[in-house]
């Protein structure tokens, strides 16, 4: 059976966990008034602009400040990213270089066996 619920009938818990649910992408702010029975989208809204993440006065997401113990987490997990990035991008140029030596190797013999210039001869200027 569905009851409609007043505004009086909400916790703060269960706002909050409205919220989340809906910054997290498990639901859109409709989903959650069908599923929790909620009286309007509106109120739904006004949870997110007085409880959400999001600047809604300058349209940004807003962050709260972080601990200096989950700066250091963030930053070490982004330095394994970017050293993982780092091998990937030095795996690349090495095989780049290879490939390059490989490629003067086939034009100097292409050269030699077909006695043609075939690398355009560059003066400096």
């Amino acid at each position: 059976m569905y009851i409609k619920r007043t505004q009086k009938d909400y916790s703060m818990s269960f706002k909050l966990k409205v919220v989340n649910e809906i910054e997290n992408g498990e639901l859109t702010a409709t989903q959650a008034v069908k599923r929790y029975g909620i009286q309007a989208r509106s109120t739904v809204t006004s949870w997110m602009r007085k409880y959400g993440n999001f600047d809604w006065h300058n349209k940004t997401p807003y962050t709260m400040s972080k601990t200096p113990e989950q700066r250091l987490l963030e930053l070490e997990q982004e330095n394994r990213l970017l050293k993982k990035q780092k091998r990937t991008l030095e795996k690349q140029v090495e095989q780049a270089d290879k490939k390059a030596i490989i490629f003067d190797m086939m034009i100097d013999l292409a050269e030699k066996e077909y006695n043609i210039p075939i690398r355009k001869n560059s003066s400096p200027e």
